[in-house]
């Protein structure tokens, strides 16, 4: 029975294979693959049992089916001396490429240059802010090199996976050491938390919100569920009062009351002094929701990264009173009355188009100017 591994490449690229050896190979042992058009040399990352947990769970598995590619042998000293020279024309071949990027005047940054191992390809790894037509730039690449290019465009964050290095806390970064998907994180999360808003302050190196933001998310949402809402008017022994803030970590509750007063109350305590009252709890108008969540207005631009592309609003279609639809950009006219809209007829029944405003401000009514 063929054993799955687990295979990882330069640049933190892991992929899945068949090893039909009866012994599986070691770990961290430098094996020859079967690739796309060719050979290519990797390092053995898992197998067995873990093999079989990442491939189904991994953005990089096959889920429930078993790979279709091999592993074929394992790397001789010949191929992983061949492999170290590889390593150090990587650099060398992307700084050519940069070159031919800037004669091209494209607005596009390479990150990586990969040679396969056995020079049948060379992929470049780039990232740009918009669409990017590089079929000039794959054709001065072919000619300079004499091999096979490909151009694959990453995120931001894939490029501080493949580049790796150290994070503000000291570690390796998650997403290069062992995080197996990188997940968004929108601003919500550290609203959750009550972080600092300060961009600077929870972006990581490749300038989106850090990843680790979401490791203690649930915790919070499931811990707020215990106590009131901010902002809330409760009904406790001494009367109305106005919930300013709760400590989940020390399970306390500041309240104020209609005087001003203000005192801090336990968790228990606060639940024996609403149940003693009827647990009668009354909103305030904060336009929070009493579902036990805690709600955030977050706008669209902050629910995507540079990965995902921001939706734009549709334009809404009113249906006039002759059936003919007519487009109101943005839904902004969409309010306007029938009769409103009957006056931008004229007699003819044909619609009259409406100017800009003020485009024509302070302009004769006679002959037009030039």
């Amino acid at each position: 029975m063929a054993h799955l591994v687990e295979v990882a490449f330069r640049g933190n690229r892991k992929e899945f294979f068949l090893w039909d050896y009866p012994e599986p190979p070691a770990i961290k042992s430098a094996v020859i693959v079967d690739v796309d058009r060719g050979e290519d040399l990797g390092v053995v990352h898992s197998l067995g049992e873990l093999a079989q947990v990442r491939n189904g769970g991994c953005s990089h598995g096959c889920g429930n089916s078993a790979p279709t590619r091999k592993a074929l042998r394992l790397a001789t000293p010949k191929d992983k001396a061949t492999a170290a020279e590889l390593a150090r024309q990587n650099e060398d071949a992307r700084r050519k490429g940069m070159e031919r990027v800037r004669a091209n005047s494209l607005a596009m940054k390479l990150t990586d240059a990969e040679w396969q191992w056995d020079k049948k390809k060379l992929t470049f790894y780039f990232t740009a802010e918009k669409r990017v037509d590089f079929r000039n730039l794959v054709r001065d690449l072919a000619s300079l090199f004499r091999t096979r290019i490909e151009l694959k465009q990453i995120g931001v964050r894939d490029e501080a996976k493949r580049l790796d290095g150290i994070g503000r806390c000291g570690r390796q970064y998650c997403s290069a050491s062992w995080l197996p998907e990188l997940r968004p994180v929108n601003l919500g999360v550290a609203k959750d938390q009550r972080l600092s808003l300060n961009p600077a302050q929870i972006s990581g190196a490749c300038g989106r919100l850090m990843c680790c933001l979401r490791y203690e998310h649930e915790f919070y949402v499931q811990s707020r569920k215990r106590f009131p809402k901010e902002g809330k008017i409760v009904v406790t022994s001494k009367g109305e009062e106005k919930v300013l803030t709760i400590d989940i970590f020390r399970e306390r509750i500041a309240l104020k009351s209609s005087e001003g007063e203000i005192r801090t109350l336990s968790l228990g305590d606060f639940n024996r002094e609403i149940d003693a009252v009827g647990g009668k709890i009354s909103s305030a108008d904060t336009g929070e929701e009493e579902n036990g969540d805690t709600a955030f207005e977050i706008s669209p631009e902050l629910m995507y990264t540079t990965e995902h592309e921001i939706p734009q609003l549709a334009d809404t279609i009113v249906m006039e009173s002759s059936g003919e639809p007519v487009a109101t950009g943005n839904g902004d006219d969409a309010t306007e009355s029938e009769a409103t809209r009957a006056g931008d007829r004229d007699d003819s029944g044909a619609r009259r188009r409406r100017g800009r405003r003020g485009g024509r401000r302070g302009r004769g009514g006679g002959e037009s100017e030039r």
